[in-house]
């Protein structure tokens, strides 16, 4: 529920609408037009607007296609129960073991009924290796120690001993890519080849949703630094600071920390400074409903109710709730409204923006041109 909330407010930025830059201008000499404001906001020129031209995505390559359905393939495998043999490398050994320093178990040394993954990597160095080769039932003693740059400062540098007990192997088995296997994957597919087409289409929308995401938050920050504040509403923007204080409160309770101890852990240097960060998230916020409501209403771009309700069923599925209800028991219908409203104008200011080349660096041009007049200046040495 807490994932939720943040992905919630965060949605105004995460359109993915399939226009594209028309690459019109929008008047005759070239230059972007529009005019939009209201009480608290202006902004000109956003019809047309100029930004940096984004890369669309290359063709998907055979070797992508591979390597999704490989992934797919891992994510089905299934753990089977080894006897006869001793543990080796790539099997998952559940082991019991209890860690002593100088004779007395220590703080977090000692588990039970543990699936090691031998190669894995997480326990220190030679504790893995001395799995392999032991068998079911086996107890042994195996001399450690910690690296002198482990985590805890209360065992870095020092020697252990681990009693280990290795009571079960099993062995990751990944399944074959068979015509029955789609069947259990896929909706759409019943045989590998129509798999393997649903795969590469896959692939394809989401480069192009990914393309189209970059391009939409390259124009709306365009936008958003061609307009201007005239005031802000202070009650909403007590209202949205306190929500942005809210989930941190409650991301403090759900691990169980008190809230300040939570800010601190999370960057911020006093509890002072990232409430005065949450009150400038909640103005840049703010600006940018402003904006979008300017814009939608300068070009008749606001949602009917119906269709408010019909996006917000579509938000409800991409993000996990179960319902609307249920989305709503974390952001308000006001909320929403204005993550829909600026998903519409963005949409529409990424299909009216134009695409540039970037402008190359100038100093780097100064660089090159400097380069080739010493070259220059060397031959004629010479």
């Amino acid at each position: 529920m807490k994932r939720k909330i943040a992905l919630v407010l965060t949605a105004g930025m995460l359109s993915v609408s399939l226009f594209g830059c028309s690459g019109k201008q929008a008047s005759g000499n070239g230059e972007p037009t529009g005019e939009a404001s209201n009480e608290y906001v202006t902004v000109s020129g956003y019809n047309g607007i100029q930004v940096d031209k984004v890369d669309k995505a290359e063709e998907v390559t055979d070797e992508e296609i591979e390597s999704y359905i490989q992934s797919i393939l891992s994510q089905n495998a299934t753990d089977e129960e080894v006897t006869g043999r001793a543990v080796q490398e790539g099997d998952t050994a559940t082991i019991d073991y209890v860690g002593k320093m100088g004779g007395e178990e220590f703080e977090g040394g000692s588990a039970e009924d543990y699936p090691l993954v031998i190669g894995s990597g997480n326990f220190i160095d030679g504790f893995e290796d001395s799995v392999v080769g032991h068998e079911i039932g086996d107890t042994y003693d195996w001399n450690g120690k910690f690296p002198d740059d482990y985590t805890s400062t209360d065992l870095a540098g020092k020697d252990v001993v681990f009693t280990i007990t290795v009571k079960g192997i099993s062995q990751s088995k990944t399944p074959e890519l068979t015509d029955e296997f789609v069947k259990t994957v896929s909706d759409e597919s019943e045989t590998v080849d129509q798999y393997r087409a649903e795969v590469k289409k896959t692939l394809e929308e989401t480069a192009q949703e990914n393309y189209q995401t970059a391009l939409n938050a390259e124009v709306w920050a365009a936008v958003l630094d061609k307009a201007e504040v005239l005031s802000y509403p202070e009650d909403e923007v007590s209202k949205t600071k306190n929500l942005y204080i809210d989930q941190y409160k409650q991301a403090a309770e759900y691990y169980g920390m008190d809230y300040e101890e939570f800010v601190l852990g999370n960057g911020a240097s006093s509890l002072e400074e990232f409430e005065q960060q949450a009150d400038d998230a909640a103005r840049t916020s703010i600006k940018g409903n402003q904006v979008a409501q300017a814009i939608a209403e300068a070009e008749g771009l606001t949602p009917t109710d119906e269709e408010f309700e019909q996006k917000m069923e579509e938000m409800a599925e991409q993000y996990g709730y179960e319902s609307v209800d249920a989305m709503k028991e974390v952001a308000d219908d006001d909320t929403l409204r204005g993550i829909i409203l600026q998903n519409v104008v963005t949409e529409w200011l990424a299909e009216h923006c134009v695409q540039v080349e970037p402008a190359e660096d100038e100093d780097a041009d100064s660089a090159d041109s400097a380069a080739a007049d010493d070259a220059g200046s060397a031959d004629t040495a010479k």
